[in-house]
């Protein structure tokens, strides 16, 4: 049992076994085991939503005799009806010859104006032409844009006119739920605590909550305001593997995930030569993935047209204004650490130059720090229950409609000094978590001051990277008066950690930002700045660092990489290390301790390209891959720190001397590489485990050469 479980059981919490026993009480036939999808997927390309849909169907239990027949049952269908791109020969001739057969596949729509006739394109079926009649078009209209997965019923009947399309359909369901039951879902409701709504959800999306923090479980909710609040317009930039575009590809059918690169006018807004409306104005949410990028190439029209559509809620089509409620969600990937951009530019530093406007930004109502998102790891998928996706899915879209702005009113009142713009993003953004938290709009004063503490610090981040970039706009004091009048400022994580960046070129307003160790507890609740990392210690004098050759005996204590390399290593911005022993796990580790070190002694603002020349190891392929998973999981660890981390593999004879070089002028020489301490027994309670000092070394000999001065 893990040390978390056994807090768990000393305080007296619901094991996760009880709190899936209630979801499953609560909402019979609406949730399903998450751990599913992957047991039925196998190797068919399709939406978590769509298999979530058949298990829905089949294995909405927690028997698990009902479950296992479910999962066959959900097997076969796939494997009988499910379209494979290579396999779509074999299913036509099975339609051919048995005259009509049942397909799941994505079907997209166009209007043949020659023809006056609406025809179906099949993605993996690859057929087209096939007629579609108009009632069903009106029935369901997403069919003419961007496609959408159906089960289908297609006949077959060949003419001897060739210009007829032998394909028939013969029917059509879009893979979403029909209808639900507000009523009960809100009556449900009410039979779970906070926290266990907040991990109920958490499982909705795949996650084990017990893998994240409250702060953590938010920010994953937050994706979710897109789908339950309109014309939301979201931003997340942040590191990769995160998960940034997997919701709006995986969990709604009501969203689209289109890559940033393929957006133009007529696929969003309209197409002026045939008056055809784009996704905007058929989907409830368009995302766009790989936004980032500072060279993209981007079309200035779509730039203003995006601009006034994310202001106005409306774009124009000739003469014509139309209006719609798609919230837009913006995701992509930042390749520097927070301190470096906040040093040298900007948290949006990593957009396209057109999309780098204040007019834009100023139109974004939150920022997602996806650097506060840890990167997904296997053990962070749930196995727990949770809502079948397109269940939840028709929830949020059913409270799209209401409005929960306003229901922090009598407890709080925000800032005069926050503008219009401001003042809609944090609304909206409370009113989104208050629509996915609290669905009947009842919450508690603590409840209700965590949301709006929540959504001023997102549209903070947004208006103080703004003021960066255009210094004519007035500053915002962001915070709130409770009953008695007293004021409550907000800052944003960044800001408590990195003030001294944060503040480039501005001053502080007011109260607004933290002035004491007690702040970073007053504007973000149980947030605290990091310590150790980042913090560098003194540095010693150049001039007092030792040259030339030391020996230290097996044994010996009282020796760590802070005090034998890292301050040859400081304010080096190029580290080389060449050493053919990287392989077992201790020594990957040391490498790691020393990577930690060499953060410690940087300013955080800075980057560090660090490579390591090592060998490839030699006892077999399960040893090599396990070898790079090492270095893998330290490149993703040191890029979080501002180190660049490299590795070259290279043959055994091409190493002669493992060594230490910088672009300083230092070259160490060392004896035994990195590999210096003694094996240490696995003891957590051992000092040794986290101190290097309280390990005895094995023996070896260490030489520090000047080779130039900076």
């Amino acid at each position: 049992m893990t040390e978390t479980e056994n807090e768990a059981l000393d305080a007296g919490e619901p094991q996760q076994d009880d709190l899936d026993y209630k979801i499953n009480l609560l909402f019979p036939g609406v949730v399903v085991r998450k751990d599913l999808v992957k047991a039925v997927k196998g190797n068919a390309i399709v939406p978590s939503y769509v298999l979530e849909y058949l298990l829905g169907q089949y294995a909405a239990s927690d028997d698990e005799a009902t479950i296992q027949a479910g999962i066959d049952t959900v097997r076969k269908i796939l494997a009988e009806h499910y379209v494979h791109r290579n396999e779509s020969e074999l299913v036509k001739s099975t339609i051919k010859e048995r005259g009509r057969h049942r397909i799941i596949d994505k079907v997209t729509v166009t209007l043949n104006e020659k023809a006056d006739v609406y025809e179906a394109e099949f993605a993996n079926l690859g057929i087209k032409g096939v007629i579609v009649d108009s009632p069903v078009i009106k029935a369901h209209p997403k069919l003419l844009v961007g496609g959408v997965w159906c089960i289908c019923d297609i006949e077959y009947f060949h003419a001897d006119d060739q210009r007829v399309v032998p394909w028939i359909l013969g029917s059509i369901k879009p893979i979403q739920l029909s209808k639900f039951d507000v009523d009960q879902y809100l009556e449900a409701r009410r039979g779970f605590n906070t926290e266990e709504w907040i991990d109920l959800l958490m499982q909705s999306i795949g996650f084990n909550p017990a893998m994240f923090s409250r702060r953590g479980k938010l920010f994953q909710l937050v994706r979710l305001i897109p789908f339950v609040e309109r014309n939301y317009n979201l931003v997340e930039l942040g590191p990769k593997g995160t998960g940034k575009s997997h919701i709006f590809s995986e969990f709604s059918p009501h969203g689209m995930l289109i890559s940033g690169g393929e957006v133009t006018v007529p696929k969003l807004f309209v197409n002026n030569a045939n008056g055809r409306i784009g996704l905007i104005g058929y989907w409830d949410v368009v995302a766009f993935d790989e936004f980032a990028g500072k060279k993209k190439r981007t079309d200035k029209a779509l730039v203003d047209i995006m601009k006034n559509y994310m202001a106005n809620k409306s774009f124009s089509r000739g003469v014509e204004t139309l209006g719609a409620e798609a919230s837009m969600v913006f995701v992509g990937n930042t390749s520097h650490t927070v301190p470096y951009m906040l040093k040298n530019s900007d948290l949006f530093d990593e957009l396209p130059d057109a999309y780098h406007d204040p007019a834009y930004l100023d139109r974004l109502h939150y920022y997602i720090p996806g650097w506060e998102v840890d990167i997904i790891r296997g053990e962070m998928f749930s196995d727990g229950y949770g809502f079948v996706v397109d269940y939840i899915a028709e929830v949020l879209k059913s409270m799209r409609s209401q409005d929960y702005s306003d229901r922090y009113q009598q407890h709080f009142t925000l800032s005069p000094d926050i503008s219009t713009r401001d003042r809609d993003g944090i609304l909206k953004t409370f009113s989104g978590m208050m629509k996915i938290l609290f669905p009947d709009g009842q919450a508690t004063k603590e409840e209700t001051e965590e949301m709006l503490r929540f959504a001023i610090e997102g549209r903070k981040r947004v208006k103080d990277q703004i003021l960066r970039i255009d210094s004519t706009m007035a500053e915002v004091k962001f915070g709130y008066l409770d009953q008695d009048g007293t004021w409550h400022g907000i800052a944003t994580l960044e800001e408590v950690e990195y003030p001294t960046y944060y503040y480039r070129g501005r001053t502080k307003k007011g109260e607004n930002e933290p002035e004491g160790p007690s702040s970073e507890t007053d504007a973000l609740g149980d947030a605290t700045a990091p310590t150790g990392v980042g913090q560098s210690a003194e540095p010693e004098p150049e001039s007092d660092l030792f040259q030339g050759h030391r020996e230290y005996q097996q044994g010996q204590r009282g020796v760590s990489f802070d005090s034998l390399l890292v301050p040859y290593l400081r304010g080096a911005s190029t580290i080389t290390i060449i050493d053919p022993y990287v392989r077992m796990f201790h020594q990957a580790r040391n490498l790691m301790e020393l990577v930690e070190g060499i953060a410690r002694a940087k300013d955080p603002a800075d980057e560090v390209a660090l490579k390591l020349v090592t060998v490839e190891n030699q006892d077999g392929p399960d040893k090599v891959q396990r070898q790079l998973e090492y270095l893998l999981q330290i490149k993703k660890s040191a890029g979080m720190l501002g180190i660049v981390f490299d590795v070259e593999l290279v043959d055994p004879p091409a190493i002669h001397d493992r060594s230490i070089t910088t672009d300083t002028g230092w070259k160490i020489l060392l004896g035994r590489g990195l590999d210096i301490f003694q094996r240490m027994a696995d003891n957590p309670f051992d000092l040794a485990t986290k101190y290097q000092k309280y390990r005895e070394l094995k023996g070896f000999g260490i030489t520090y050469l000047r080779q130039f001065s900076e």
